[in-house]
């Protein structure tokens, strides 16, 4: 079942769910049982399908778990560069 907004006065806003078929336009609130009336909010929707969506969940994904790297990039036997220049430059 959907969740509906509503609008207290003196408290504020709160949430209930009732079925399509039977939302009422004003309820009581839990907190001072005055009359609420039902507002309007914005659906959450997403579709998880989209390569956009996939994208920004990888993005923030990775900034609270960034991937461990096992080696430094360019060991384990393949040189990071072909040119022979490179091979006069200093080694840490």
């Amino acid at each position: 079942m959907p969740l509906y907004r509503f609008s207290c006065v003196d408290c504020g806003g709160f949430d209930q769910s009732f079925s399509m078929s039977t939302v009422p336009a004003a309820v009581e609130c839990p907190a001072c049982e005055a009359p609420s009336r039902r507002g309007f909010a914005v659906a959450g929707l997403l579709n998880t399908g989209s390569q956009a969506a996939r994208l920004i969940e990888a993005t923030t994904r990775t900034a609270s778990e960034p991937a461990v790297v096992g080696a430094p990039i360019g060991r384990g036997g393949a040189p990071v560069t072909r040119n022979p220049l490179h091979r006069k430059l200093p080694r840490p």
